[in-house]
């Protein structure tokens, strides 16, 4: 078997703790040279960064990608990229951001392979103007479980790329893509940072930053309740313009120092971070310049940063509700998860743009996405989890299948009431955790 370090350390599980079971593990190459020649439902498996199960396929194949690894192709001049889809994002980071180019999208960590970000269609903080990664991809290949190889793209194969993007993996293996980067005039960012002392607050800042800062996201701290209810710290910045000045430290990557029996993440423990970083983040909005990958990815810092939550792991909640809805229900699932005695350590809110996905089965939707997470305490997380759900479709918008590891077939069809369409494209010879329980129904 071949496997990359990131593989090696983590073992074949999802970034929410849930792990692999009687998973077949096989190469990709090896899956490549003879597809048909395996009778067990396969599915791609990048990095394991999914939250939830849908990069997992218990009792099937797991196609290893970490050796579809080279970049064979990088124009300078025009940004133009094409690299196979085992590739690190964090590996493209560091060939790219020298030469002046960018990725147009990133999610929140650099530890993802470009496969993931496009069977995720991955969103980030400048969706509001860029759209999601899938946007910009220009073509890619696909493998059927058949031995059938196509080239797709937005007029090639035009509806198996749009089932491919954003399509949970399930269409086939994505072996090479074309991306288009962006350019850049530095590795540094121009951050602003604005405190607000409640959810109202939120929205007026967003509706200002959008408009003038290509990357906007706000941090929420939970347990703030009454009038503080939403309270939290915006950021918003732009890349930054060229500088002959020496650029600022990004810091070493730490590992976390422990696996804890329990988690450590609770009110008590929350209460003290929270208070630390909201006062930890400066006190005037005067842009900085600070290095880029501090602001895109700076739970990247602290490997293995999920540990903290315990050896049941996190479960991930994600929502978008349209705007016409989006003030009371995103004050009403805060009120509701105080209700409930928990507490999430990264809540994440940010307004969605109109820009359309070519995706069939992409996220984003234009409104407001709240972010949660919690340790796994079984029920009472999965009933706290199901609370929110009916808040999100009741207002009208859609959970976050991506981040996903519980939501039952009726929620799936509330938030995508389309996706038979998409099943179409699904290849027999393909399946997931994820997909077995939501296509149930």
């Amino acid at each position: 078997m071949t496997a990359g370090p990131e593989h090696l350390r983590q073992g074949y599980r999802s970034w929410g703790g849930l792990v692999a079971r009687d998973s077949e593990i096989v190469p990709a190459r090896d899956w490549i040279d003879r597809p048909a020649g395996h009778r067990r439902p396969a599915l791609a498996y990048g990095n394991g960064r999914s939250y939830g199960d849908s990069c997992l396929n218990d009792g099937g194949t797991l196609i290893d990608t970490s050796d579809l690894a080279e970049v064979h192709a990088f124009d300078r001049d025009t940004g133009l990229l094409t690299c196979d889809a085992g590739v690190m994002l964090d590996r493209l980071l560091e060939l790219v951001v020298p030469a002046g180019w960018f990725p147009p999208v990133t999610p929140g960590t650099a530890f993802v392979t470009i496969g993931g970000a496009i069977a995720n269609d991955v969103h980030g903080k400048n969706h509001h103007g860029a759209g999601t990664f899938g946007c910009h991809i220009r073509a890619l290949e696909l493998i059927r479980s058949d031995g059938e190889r196509l080239i797709c793209a937005p007029d090639l194969n035009a509806d198996l790329f749009a089932a491919t993007i954003g399509g949970f993996g399930l269409t086939g293996l994505v072996t090479q893509v074309t991306l288009q980067l962006m350019p850049i005039q530095s590795a540094q960012m121009l951050q602003e940072v604005v405190h607000f002392d409640h959810l109202d607050r939120f929205f007026e800042i967003a509706a200002e930053s959008d408009a003038t800062h290509d990357y906007t996201v706000a941090w929420i701290d939970s347990l703030a309740s009454g009038a503080r209810l939403g309270r939290g710290v915006f950021f918003r910045a732009n890349h930054a313009p060229a500088s002959f000045d020496p650029p600022p430290r990004a810091g070493r990557s730490l590992p976390f120092p422990l696996r804890p029996p329990f988690p450590l993440i609770n009110r008590a423990t929350l209460s003290a971070f929270n208070w630390l970083y909201r006062n930890a983040q400066p006190g005037s909005p005067a842009p900085r310049r600070i290095p880029y990958r501090p602001f895109f990815y700076p739970l990247d810092r602290i490997r293995d940063w999920n540990r903290a939550y315990g050896p049941k792991g996190l479960r991930q909640f994600q929502c978008v509700v349209p705007m016409a809805n989006a003030r009371d229900a995103v004050a009403e699932m805060l009120r509701r998860t105080l209700a409930a005695g928990e507490a999430s350590f990264l809540t994440v809110l940010k307004i969605f743009g109109t820009r359309p996905s070519p995706g069939m089965m992409s996220f984003p939707i234009p409104g407001a996405t709240l972010t949660l997470d919690f340790p796994n305490r079984g029920e009472r997380t999965a009933r706290l989890l199901a609370e929110l759900d009916s808040i999100a479709i009741a207002a009208g918008g859609r959970i976050n299948p991506y981040k996903d590891a519980r939501m039952p077939a009726a929620t799936f069809e509330a938030s995508f009431p389309h996706w038979r369409d998409f099943a179409r494209h699904v290849d027999p010879g393909f399946s997931s955790d994820f997909w077995r329980r939501v296509s149930a129904g």
